[in-house]
């Protein structure tokens, strides 16, 4: 299902946590559960993976995971404000120990001038920690951009989970 890529970053993403004895859960709206699939694929990500949410729609996005509508009216529903405020939600809503929550537009609508299809907002955190967020611009089809995003969200986490 996903390539040796994805598989080998998510694996190292299980090590890391098992590691540390941390707990992850996830936001998605661009991936619609693909980081969480791709964490859960390996054997014994029950250890480690808590629980994802897929917040795909905007009032999801606001009402899912209780983010202040304001956030969305003022910066957009794709965005690095949502992004953040997804990821620090997920600490209210699970026992997670570290965050991913990732936001952006596929294609091969939406977009915008300042936000073009292929802009992704990958943000991760550590529960009490500072949030890492980063935008990026995927080239390529609605697959391909989804995919892309999956790997970035992966090695992100990773990143914050080794700090």
């Amino acid at each position: 299902m996903f390539s040796p890529d994805i598989l080998s970053a998510a694996e190292q993403v299980l090590i890391a946590a098992r590691s540390r004895k941390f707990h992850l859960s996830t936001a998605e709206t661009v991936t619609a559960g693909l980081v969480s699939a791709a964490i859960t694929s390996a054997s014994g990500a029950s250890e480690v993976f808590e629980r994802g949410f897929v917040l795909y729609g905007y009032e999801a996005k606001s009402g899912g995971l209780d983010i202040p509508a304001e956030i969305a009216k003022t910066h957009g529903a794709v965005s690095a404000e949502i992004t953040k405020a997804l990821a620090e939600a997920i600490f209210v809503h699970s026992h997670a120990d570290a965050s991913i929550a990732v936001t952006g537009y596929a294609g091969p609508g939406g977009g915008s001038p300042d936000k073009p299809v292929g802009t992704v907002f990958i943000a991760a955190a550590q529960r009490g920690g500072p949030i890492l967020e980063k935008r990026y611009q995927f080239q390529g089809d609605r697959d391909a951009v989804r995919l892309a995003a999956v790997q970035a969200a992966l090695k992100l986490v990773l990143n914050v989970i080794e700090t």
